[in-house]
C-alpha cells in the first residue's frame, strides 16, 4: 500500500468528489467521508476500478462531535498514517439580511464550516505532529476574504476558516506540517442548491451568463498545492472565474 493517504471530508459530491479523482489519479489511497453512504460506495467502486488504489469509507456528519471521534477511531490501521487532510466539507444555508435571518440556517453553517472543521482537525493533527509530516488543505472561500451583500453569516464562517488556516500554519510549521488554504469564487456544484434549500431553478440562475469554475478546477488547484517540494508551502490560493473580478461582481453575457 502506498504511503500517500488522503482524508477528504465531504467527498460524496462536488469539489470533494473531484479531488478524490485527482488524488487517486496520482496514486493516493483515500479515506472518503460524507453523510451519503450510497454515493460514497459508488465513488469507492469507481475509484478503485479506475485508478487501482485502496479506499476506506467513513460515514459521519462532521457537525456531530461524537460521530467524528468514533468515525476516525475506526479507521483501519493501514489508513491511520494520514499524509493529507482535505477539510472540504462546508456549505451555505439561506441568504438574507441579519434582521430577517433564519437562525437554524446560521447554526447549520457555524456547526459545519467552523466546528466541523475543528472537530476533524483536532483528531488528525496530533498524528501529523507525531510523524513530523503532513499537509492540511482547508477549503476556504473568497467569502472568507471579502463580505458580500446578504452573505453575512456564511462570510463570517469563512472568515473564521481563514483565521484557522493562518493559526494552523503558525502552530504546525515547526514540526513541519504544511497548511494551505484554497479560496474559490463561483464554482457550480450542489453549493447553491443546498443554499436555496433544494430550489434548483433559483440555484441555476446564479451561474447563468458566464463561465463559472468547475469542481475539477479546484481539484487541480488542490493537487498543485500538495505536489510542491517539501520546502515549498502555498499558504493561500485564490481561484476565480475570469468573469468574476470580485465577490458580488460577475460580468454576464
Amino acid at each position: 500500500m502506498t504511503n500517500k493517504i488522503a482524508f477528504i471530508t465531504g467527498a460524496s459530491a462536488g469539489i470533494g468528489e473531484a479531488t478524490a479523482h485527482k488524488l487517486a489519479q496520482h496514486g493516493y489511497n483515500l479515506i472518503l467521508n460524507g453523510r451519503r453512504e450510497g454515493r460514497l460506495k459508488a465513488l469507492q467502486t469507481l475509484l478503485e476500478t479506475t485508478y487501482n488504489i485502496e479506499t476506506f469509507i467513513s460515514v459521519f456528519d462532521i457537525r456531530d462531535r461524537k460521530a467524528v471521534e468514533n468515525g476516525i477511531n475506526q479507521f483501519p490501521e493501514a489508513f491511520k498514517n494520514i499524509t493529507l487532510l482535505v477539510n472540504n466539507a462546508g456549505l451555505a444555508s439561506g441568504q438574507g439580511t441579519l434582521d430577517k435571518g433564519n437562525i437554524d440556517d446560521w447554526e447549520v453553517m457555524i456547526d459545519t464550516n467552523i466546528k466541523g472543521l475543528l472537530y476533524v482537525s483536532r483528531h488528525i493533527i496530533p498524528g501529523m505532529i507525531e510523524r513530523k509530516a503532513g499537509h492540511i488543505v482547508n477549503l476556504c472561500s473568497i467569502a472568507g476574504k471579502e463580505v458580500y451583500a446578504n452573505g453575512n453569516v456564511y462570510c463570517a464562517t469563512k472568515f473564521a476558516v481563514d483565521a484557522l488556516n493562518k493559526a494552523m500554519r503558525i502552530e504546525l510549521a515547526q514540526y513541519p506540517v504544511k497548511v494551505s488554504g484554497i479560496y474559490p469564487g463561483a464554482v457550480e456544484t450542489e453549493f447553491s442548491i443546498v443554499r436555496f434549500h433544494g430550489d434548483e431553478e433559483r440555484a441555476k440562475k446564479i451561474y447563468e451568463g458566464f463561465d463559472n469554475l468547475l469542481a475539477e478546477d479546484i481539484a487541480d488547484a488542490i493537487y498543485y498545492v500538495v505536489s510542491r517540494p517539501l520546502h515549498v508551502n502555498i499558504n493561500e490560493m485564490i481561484v476565480m472565474p475570469t468573469a468574476q473580478p470580485a465577490p458580488g461582481i460577475i460580468h454576464r453575457t
